[in-house]
């Protein structure tokens, strides 16, 4: 359940028949052939980039710097600023060409913006795009599986298209592309389960609290979540921080109904017609799977028109699901799927 906004060429194909083979394969019982399906069909629709991008554990890099609880935005993306080139050196110096080169493009010539940034292992990054201490609208973005600081150009190309985007209607807008949990990988046990969401919760609450603090006054802050980041956001207490969660692309969040989310913000879901996660089954069984469709009537979001992208298209420039996400993030009404009967 990967998120970007690249095009992810034949890989669709690829995992389909995957997940087929092996679920046509053996079981000792019906019960045994329905979870082995299930957790095929889930697996397929987990891989969306190739196994080969995800990052190595054990890629080196220097600890993370360190904050106190006034630090200023800008004093923290000079500190990362630092770390990351660091990071780009150490990776050079332990042959690992290809992360540094990646940490150099993250860079970006000295303009990034980074409020979190580890370059240790898989990696963590957290980063600002626009002026986010004047900024009154503030999307965060939360990804799917398998991103990494080696598949962090497409998170990135999101998060810049979203901005863009938005920019054009309300100039006092950020984005901030939160990197900040162990993603699954896309071919693993732990993408069938809430494990690894369940963690990245216990993060992204107190981030979000710490967020409405440095926003501009007032701000409105809308969490975004993007596959397995929808699973994510389903499980996060925002308390009186976020005015809007919106889930797209999402595999099932866990929860039965919009009503069982720990947040009193308002409820999205969307999918585009092209994105094949809606093929997989929205059951759970032993803790493998996420339950009912957040795009189902009967769980109760505000349903957003996606248009007809794919699972990895949402926040490419002129879809009509990139118009709907800066909608939601602006305050504005976006067109909803009744509205295309």
């Amino acid at each position: 359940m990967a998120t970007g906004t690249g095009t992810q060429t034949g890989t669709t194909e690829e995992t389909r028949g995957a997940g087929t083979a092996l679920a046509t394969g053996r079981a000792g019982s019906g019960g045994g052939r329905l979870r082995r399906g299930l957790l095929a069909a889930l697996v397929a629709a987990a891989v969306v980039v190739p196994v080969s991008a995800a990052a190595s554990p054990n890629v080196p890099a220097p600890a993370p710097a360190t904050f106190s609880e006034d630090a200023t935005p800008r004093s923290r993306y000079a500190a990362n600023s630092a770390n990351l080139a660091e990071a780009a050196r150490t990776a050079e110096d332990a042959d690992r060409p290809g992360r540094a080169a990646r940490l150099r493009a993250m860079a970006a010539a000295g303009a990034a913006q980074f409020l979190t940034f580890d370059g240790r292992g898989r990696g963590r990054a957290v980063e600002v795009f626009g002026e986010l201490e004047s900024a009154d609208r503030v999307a965060v973005l939360v990804p799917g599986s398998d991103t990494t600081l080696d598949t962090y150009e497409r998170f990135r190309a999101g998060a810049v298209s979203l901005q863009q985007r938005l920019q054009t209607e309300h100039p006092r807008s950020a984005v901030v592309a939160w990197l900040g949990y162990d993603t699954p990988g896309t071919v693993s046990t732990t993408v069938l389960s809430a494990d690894r969401a369940d963690a990245a919760a216990g993060e992204l609450a107190p981030f979000l609290e710490q967020l409405h603090g440095i926003a501009g006054p007032g701000a409105r802050i809308s969490l975004l979540c993007h596959s397995y980041g929808s699973v994510v956001c389903a499980r996060t207490a925002t308390g009186s921080a976020v005015s809007d969660v919106a889930l797209f692309g999402s595999p099932g969040t866990g929860a039965g109904s919009a009503r069982e989310l720990p947040t009193g913000a308002r409820v999205w879901a969307g999918r585009g017609s092209g994105d094949w996660i809606g093929n997989v089954p929205h059951v759970r069984l032993g803790g493998i799977g996420f339950g009912t469709d957040p795009v189902d009537p009967a769980f109760g979001a505000r349903a957003f028109a996606a248009g007809a992208v794919g699972h990895s298209d949402y926040l490419k420039p002129g879809t009509e699901s990139l118009d709907s996400l800066a909608a939601i993030t602006l305050g504005t009404t976006p067109a909803s799927e009744a509205d295309h009967g």
